[in-house]
């Protein structure tokens, strides 16, 4: 389970801006939330917060009974390698890995050998329907594709909570219901945890949940249907 109480997070030395304050979610395994708000709300902030890639002014965040808020950089990075999935909107494909390599890196990261990492990644792209590019470049494929290797790499190591910013941004619509629906599942399939940063109500209303982010922090949507 994630759980986040009271979270508070400004910008500028002096917290000059407040972007969110009194923020409180609760997301359980198996359960997809989405979030949305307006551009500049803090949408990715908040998922970086989240992930410990930056630092919050108050409030508590559990991610299966560890407490996030307060541990040390060294202690963050070992629970993102294990525990945290991301997929992004620009796909962060590494250009020289072939596409089996890219699903393997979080796997190498946990220091799994390699014939292991190579089953488990070869596991992941025929969850995702792209088993038959494994040796493929990241150049030889398309947007879709590219996007359907991010979310095997997120999955790869079993986390406990994928995080997904804007994750079909980059696609065009048609290609976008297709990629989004299968993060949808792949996360409902592993029992992890997913939260979805969106400006799409498309996308949005794929995910279990909608909640509207603003500098109160998190409330369900009006809008569901």
């Amino acid at each position: 389970m994630l759980e986040i109480d009271d979270l508070s997070k400004g910008l500028g030395a002096a917290v000059a801006r407040v972007l969110f304050e009194g923020l409180s979610l609760c997301v359980r395994r198996g359960e997809c939330v989405a979030v949305m708000g307006e551009s500049g709300v803090g949408k990715s902030t908040l998922l970086n917060c989240i992930a410990g890639l930056e630092p919050v002014d108050g409030g508590s965040i559990r991610l299966d009974g560890t407490e996030l808020v307060g541990l040390d950089d060294d202690a963050l990075a070992g629970l993102r390698r294990r525990s945290f999935g991301f997929v992004f909107q620009a796909f962060h494909i590494l250009p020289h890995l072939d596409v089996a390599q890219n699903v393997a890196l979080p796997l190498w990261l946990l220091d799994a050998d390699d014939v292991e990492a190579d089953r488990r990644a070869r596991a992941m792209l025929e969850r995702v329907g792209l088993l038959d590019r494994a040796g493929a470049w990241p150049r030889e494929l398309s947007g879709g594709e590219l996007q359907r290797v991010a979310i095997a790499r997120a999955l790869v190591h079993r986390p406990s909570l994928v995080l997904a910013d804007e994750p079909t941004g980059n696609l065009d619509p048609g290609r976008a219901a297709g990629v989004l629906d299968l993060l949808l599942e792949c996360i409902r399939d592993a029992g992890a945890m997913g939260i979805l940063v969106t400006h799409s109500r498309a996308a949005a209303l794929r995910a279990d949940r909608i909640l509207r982010l603003t500098t109160g922090g998190l409330a369900p949507d009006g809008e569901r249907t």
